[in-house]
């Protein structure tokens, strides 16, 4: 199954839902007993395992973050190959003064903001999907 590669069927349909919690990135050693189930996402880098995880998890496994998220999920299936769509939100956030840390995952991408833009954020996401007013 492939996703959508069109930015403009991409831009209008995407969706995007705010997930409850809040969530950190965190660096791991291999030895840290971490359940993968409670995991969003790991990423390999030759500094250690970077993991993102709800706040509470961190918490109680005492590991250290820098940064809370909200993460929101643009709902539509866009393609890897798809061409624009990170530049297009992101400009829009970042227009804004929005930070975002992006996934890219087979179905859905991603979007880490700080907690205190997620409304904001998902405001400017959603302009997206409203049609445009005609030309007076």
């Amino acid at each position: 199954m492939t996703g959508e590669t069109n930015l403009r069927t991409l831009l209008a349909s995407m969706k995007p839902l705010l997930n409850e919690g809040d969530y950190v990135f965190c660096t791991i050693n291999d030895d840290t007993d971490i359940d993968l189930k409670n995991v969003i996402c790991t990423f390999r880098e030759k500094e250690g395992l970077t993991v993102i995880i709800k706040q509470e998890l961190a918490d109680r496994l005492d590991l250290s973050y820098s940064f809370i998220a909200s993460w929101i999920t643009l709902t539509i299936h866009s393609s890897l190959e798809a061409v624009g769509l990170t530049a297009a939100f992101s400009k829009a956030l970042s227009d804004e003064d929005i930070s975002c840390n992006v996934v890219a995952a087979f179905y859905h991408d991603h979007i880490f903001v700080a907690k205190k833009d997620a409304a904001k954020a998902m405001d400017i996401l959603l302009n997206f999907s409203k049609p445009a007013l005609p030309a007076q």
